[in-house]
């Protein structure tokens, strides 16, 4: 090791460096510590920064989730609203439906119950012609009985006949060997022979027997004459008398009975909707004035005014009224009439022992039952003036189904008249052609009114009975007014005369009976009186047919023996 002045001492180095060291090794300790103690604080603040940071932000998650669940509990809230509202609507349109729907099975319980009633009805009355029918039989069996009988009796009176024929024919021989005999016994004694004689014979008679001809010609043709007025108005007379059919009663306005007055203003609706509405949709005006509880339905189609009236039937019995509903209920209506018409025209072919009419023909008849001439149902018409015409078949001997089938569609026409061009009776024989009636009833139809000339006698059967069913009294409104204003004219004009005492209008107009005081009138002014009174008749009055004026003058003496 080296020394001097200038060098170093190494032990004193070594303590120097320990030193040194052990000092640097302190502060690196301290440094160490220093630099721990600022990490720890560090890392501390880091934690407290992070544990800060992480509250900050679960408060702000905690406060969106606050949010986020607040407003699904609000759209939840209103949802659970909503599908409330939902519920109760659907429960409104289920109960509504519901009620309609009972309604609907109402109406149609009833129309069972109406159909059934009818059928009950068609039964009855079928079971009433098997006892007819029965009873029928039996009188056939009897005057079947009775006819063998008579069959054997008048085999017997053959056999004795022909023994009589026999007996008659050996007598001829004799009598025309005796007729020889005298014969040329003439002959011999006055000198003409059989033929000379005979045609003088007839020279001599003949001027008598042409004078004899024409009067039993001109007395056969007077009484014939008589005997077809007198069967004629038999005919007639019976044919009316058995049938019975209702006076007319038919307008042009249905009243409608309501339940309350309050359903009126329903009918109007909010500012006249409803009414207009129902105008609109059925051709018919309702008349709604200070009536209680009844509105009236006008309108010249009374097809169209049942249609109507029916319509609003429904609506009142339903409760809702509204421009929707009316149009549903008309089509349920106008349905429902057409189901009647066809079951009356049904019903009057039943009637009338019609079954084979066309289909089509049975749609147009169903028209009919709401029309009327003249106040007279068309309808009722055509079966009152089939049974006339079949009953004036059976009494002249002519085809009985014909007349009654050409009357039955003799106004058939009616049914579209408006529809096609020309009269009544030419469409309608034009309508039983297309739809393959036979031509004899066809020219029943065409015939009636005399547009084309009547060429048979069920034309002419159908001519009276259209004006014995139209012309009794009664049938038809202008018809009756007249008929009455007639009698009353009548019966005035005879008992403006002097010494009448009583007047009595009979057989429909047709036959007066003047009462005269005996004391006042005589035998020869009872005559004068008759013809007066049927002179002013002739020119005052227009009847059809005759009047007959009989004047009874009657004087009674009377004493009582005591």
């Amino acid at each position: 090791m080296l020394t001097g002045p200038g060098t170093v001492d190494a032990e004193d180095v070594t303590a120097d460096d320990r030193r040194g060291l052990a000092a640097l090794r302190q502060e690196a300790t301290d440094a160490a510590a220093e630099i721990r103690r600022a990490a720890a604080d560090a890392a501390e603040e880091l934690r407290e920064r992070s544990r800060a940071d992480a509250d900050r932000l679960r408060a702000e998650a905690r406060a969106d989730a606050d949010r986020t669940l607040a407003v699904a509990r609000a759209e939840i809230a209103d949802m659970r609203a909503g599908l409330k509202d939902e519920r109760e609507r659907l429960a409104r349109e289920a109960a509504a439906s519901v009620a309609a729907e009972r309604a609907d099975l109402a109406a149609a319980q009833q129309r069972l119950r109406e159909q059934a009633a009818a059928l009950e009805a068609d039964r009855r009355e079928l079971s009433v012609e098997r006892t007819r029918a029965r009873a029928a039989q039996d009188e056939v069996d009897r005057e079947r009985t009775a006819l063998d009988r008579r069959d054997d009796a008048l085999q017997q009176q053959a056999g004795d006949l022909t023994e009589q024929l026999q007996q008659l024919r050996r007598r001829e021989a004799e009598l025309d060997q005796a007729d020889h005999r005298v014969q040329a016994e003439l002959v011999r004694v006055s000198g003409l022979t059989v033929a000379d004689a005979r045609a003088e014979l007839l020279a001599a008679q003949q001027d008598a027997v042409r004078r004899d001809a024409a009067l039993l010609i001109r007395r056969v043709e007077s009484e014939a004459r008589t005997e077809a007025k007198s069967r004629a108005r038999a005919i007639v007379a019976e044919a009316v008398q058995r049938v019975a059919s209702d006076q007319t009663a038919q307008t042009v306005v249905s009243v409608m009975q309501l339940p309350s007055d309050d359903i009126k203003g329903r009918i109007i609706g909010r500012e006249g909707r409803n009414i207009r509405a129902f105008e609109t949709v059925t051709g018919v005006n309702v008349i709604i004035d200070d009536t209680p509880e009844a509105v009236l339905l006008s309108c010249f189609d009374p097809v169209r005014r049942e249609v109507g009236r029916v319509t609003l039937q429904m609506l009142i019995d339903d409760g809702r009224i509204h421009p929707h509903r009316i149009e549903e209920a008309f089509e349920r209506a106008t349905d429902e009439v057409h189901a009647l018409c066809r079951r009356a025209a049904e019903d009057a072919l039943l009637q009338v022992g019609i079954t084979d009419l066309h289909p089509e023909l049975v749609e147009y008849l169903g028209r009919l039952k709401y029309r009327t001439s003249y106040g007279q149902n068309v309808l009722g018409h055509l079966i009152e003036t089939s049974h006339i015409a079949r009953m004036m078949a059976a009494e002249l001997g002519a085809d009985e189904q014909l007349a009654a089938r050409g009357a039955f569609l003799h106004d058939i026409g009616k049914a579209l008249t408006h529809e096609a061009q020309g009269s009544h009776a030419l469409v309608g024989a034009e309508l039983a052609r297309k739809y393959g009636e036979s031509e004899a009833v066809a020219h029943c139809i065409e015939a009636h009114h005399d547009e084309v000339p009547p060429s048979t006698v069920e034309a002419v059967l159908t001519q009276a009975a259209d004006a014995c069913s139209g012309g009794r009294p009664g049938a038809r409104r202008e018809s009756l007014e007249a008929y009455v204003q007639r009698l009353e004219r009548i019966e005035a004009i005879a008992s403006g005369k002097k010494g009448v005492e009583k007047v009595f209008a009979m057989q429909a107009g047709r036959e007066l009976r003047v009462m005269v005081k005996p004391e006042v009138v005589d035998d020869l002014e009872a005559h004068v009186l008759a013809r007066e009174v049927a002179k002013q008749i002739e020119e005052e009055l227009t009847y059809p047919g005759q009047v007959r004026v009989t004047v009874i003058r009657e004087s009674r003496a009377t004493e009582i023996a005591r």
